[in-house]
């Protein structure tokens, strides 16, 4: 199990951090980074089975970094979930377009996160 590596992206240090403890918790390899341009340094210089993202960030959203992920080699099939307090359709629609897998509003549960990242990459 601790070959699956995930990569969490926000720039809210309870939330990073709420997410490592949550999913070490179950084997999983966390790399956290605090926005988007740190998130798509640290994509590009390793390889991850799944990405968790916020989308209202600093320096580079979400949903930009999302847009080059997919356009990056290794990262054209990768799951990734946007976790964001946006439940707007528009916002999840760009999100989509953008390659988002899924979505996650925020609050969540370490359940449904948890239920989510085993569904998606085992």
């Amino acid at each position: 199990m601790a070959d699956k590596k995930i990569l969490a992206v926000d720039d809210s240090v309870s939330i990073r951090t709420s997410i490592s403890f949550v999913l070490k918790q179950e084997g999983y390899d966390i790399t956290e980074a605090v926005d988007g341009v740190d998130g798509l340094a640290k994509a590009k210089a390793d390889k991850f089975n799944l990405i968790i993202t916020d989308i209202n960030m600093p320096n580079m959203d979400g949903i930009e970094m999302i847009k080059q992920l997919r356009q990056t080699d290794g990262y054209k099939f990768t799951p990734i979930i946007a976790l964001t307090t946006e439940n707007q359709e528009s916002k999840m629609q760009e999100g989509k377009a953008a390659g988002a897998t899924g979505w996650i509003v925020k609050p969540f549960t370490s359940e449904k996160l948890i239920a989510i990242v085993k569904k998606i990459i085992g």
